[in-house]
């Protein structure tokens, strides 16, 4: 029988040294079942004003919720019985595009954007359940990305174990401080919401600065990626400072540009080879 050697990359969301908590497919099934919800709603709604005063008949209408019931149930079951960390980043993609629209469609504030982006998470709005819930649940699903993006990192001694323990720290610290913006709404904790929000920017640069160390033999094109980003981060708070920009406009740019590179990271992870691998090409190249 094949059996697999102790250095391979884990398959799926399985690893040598961690396993998924109960927190963690919580929040995965809050994931799937809010994209379903907030998808499915926003379809709806957009039915209802496309077929203005048109009569809808209980039978066919029951037909195509259950329709709707069981595509929902397939897709999931799919997604959920081929669960890797880069289709894991996808749901977390998707989610948050899908919470935030359906947050700011539902605002009771048009306008919100005036003032920041947690405006959205304020007790004024409707929707506020909405936007705190959909951070609250993507900081958990980032805590669980940050265990499994780094799992699967060489590790030839203590040192490099020590580095690889840092950086899920690192990135494990990014999904609790986004947490912690959705568990303390702007309105309610102006000073802990800021910190938290601030810290996570924070914890993604100094993640992104020191990762040459952390991880020396990642690709050096994803390195130079992640200083662009804060580059322009620190651009974006410049251009903030300066009156050029809304906060609104700096969050939601340091947004993407933050999970985004968390998307990229679990490619460029995943092929992370060990300084071993490295060592005897460098080595052939100088004898050459």
């Amino acid at each position: 029988m094949h059996r697999r050697s102790a250095t391979a990359r884990p398959d799926r969301l399985t690893m040598r040294d961690d396993r998924l908590r109960w927190y963690d497919i919580a929040a995965i099934t809050l994931a799937y079942a809010a994209t379903a919800f907030l998808g499915w709603s926003g379809i709806a709604s957009l039915l209802e004003r496309s077929f203005t005063d048109a009569p809808v008949f209980d039978f066919p209408g029951a037909i195509l919720v259950a329709v709707a019931y069981a595509l929902t149930a397939y897709v999931c079951f799919l997604s959920a019985a081929s669960l890797t960390p880069m289709m894991l980043s996808l749901v977390l993609a998707v989610f948050l595009v899908v919470g935030a629209f359906a947050s700011m469609l539902t605002a009771t504030d048009q306008y919100w954007w005036r003032d920041n982006l947690s405006a959205l998470g304020m007790a004024s709005n409707s929707s506020s359940w909405i936007f705190n819930g959909t951070v609250i649940v993507a900081g958990v699903i980032v805590t669980i990305i940050a265990r499994y993006a780094t799992s699967g990192l060489p590790v030839t001694d203590p040192k490099a174990a020590r580095k690889r323990h840092l950086l899920r720290l690192g990135l494990i610290l990014i999904g609790i401080f986004l947490t912690c913006v959705g568990i303390f709404p702007v309105d309610a904790f102006f000073l802990v919401h800021n910190t938290v929000a601030t810290g996570m920017t924070v914890a993604f640069g100094v993640v992104v600065l020191s990762l040459p160390w952390l991880l020396p033999t990642i690709s050096k094109v994803f390195i130079a990626l992640g200083y662009i980003y804060v580059a322009v981060i620190v651009m974006l708070v410049i251009f903030f400072a300066t009156g050029y920009y809304n906060l609104t406009a700096v969050e939601l740019i340091a947004a993407i540009l933050i999970f985004s590179w968390i998307i990229v990271f679990l490619r460029a992870a995943n092929e992370v080879p060990s300084e071993d691998e490295v060592q005897p090409a460098v080595t052939e190249v100088e004898l050459g």
